[in-house]
């Protein structure tokens, strides 16, 4: 017997999740609709969220508010720009507690076979932004394959610049993701971080 359209519908919109697959979307599903009052508790939460939640038009972060409090904190370090990938990656560094500078998401990494190129990333508002006069330009993108070829990208576009590039150290594991990595290993990574030369 086959499921009714409405909720095969439910578990084919499930599935466009990281790591969700057809029988995990199935099992959300089920569970979804045996407690109804979470289901719609979710469906709230998604609705506020996509509503309220904005990109910073500064450095890209998710806010509610524009600028995002970081941008607009007077507590933080603004000759300092970390530059990652995502909006999880500024939680990650935040959560350690390990950085009291600014942030620059670049939306993405360069990757040719996804057809994502320099035009699809942040790189104009972060050329933008080293030229108002910085100390430093951490790079933080992941160190997988595409993750090194965007940081030599910065670095190759920044370093015609008065301006001092470091590259997070390696305590990160080569092929893993910024919000997966605990406090320790995002302090050693940060406390180890490198000049970023040729």
């Amino acid at each position: 017997m086959k499921p009714p359209r409405v909720f095969s519908r439910l578990t084919e919109s499930l599935q466009v999740l990281p790591g969700i697959g057809k029988k995990s979307a199935e099992r959300m599903a089920f569970y979804l609709l045996s407690y109804p009052e979470e289901g719609m508790m979710i469906v709230e939460s998604l609705e506020k969220v996509l509503s309220e939640i904005k990109f910073c038009s500064i450095c890209g972060n998710i806010t509610v508010e524009d600028p995002c409090s970081v941008c607009s904190s007077s507590d933080r370090d603004r000759k300092k720009i970390c530059i990652v990938e995502k909006p999880m990656d500024v939680f990650a560094i935040e959560r350690a507690g390990v950085f009291d500078g600014l942030y620059h998401v670049l939306g993405g990494l360069l990757s040719p076979l996804d057809g994502k190129g320099p035009e699809d990333l942040r790189i104009e508002e972060m050329v933008k932004r080293v030229k108002e006069g910085l100390n430093e330009v951490i790079i933080a993108t992941n160190p997988t394959t595409e993750g090194e070829a965007t940081a030599m990208f910065i670095r190759d576009i920044l370093k015609t610049f008065n301006v001092k590039i470091t590259r997070i150290a390696r305590g990160i594991p080569v092929g893993a993701d910024l919000d997966f990595a605990d406090e320790i290993t995002l302090l050693r990574a940060m406390e180890g971080r490198m000049e970023y030369k040729e």
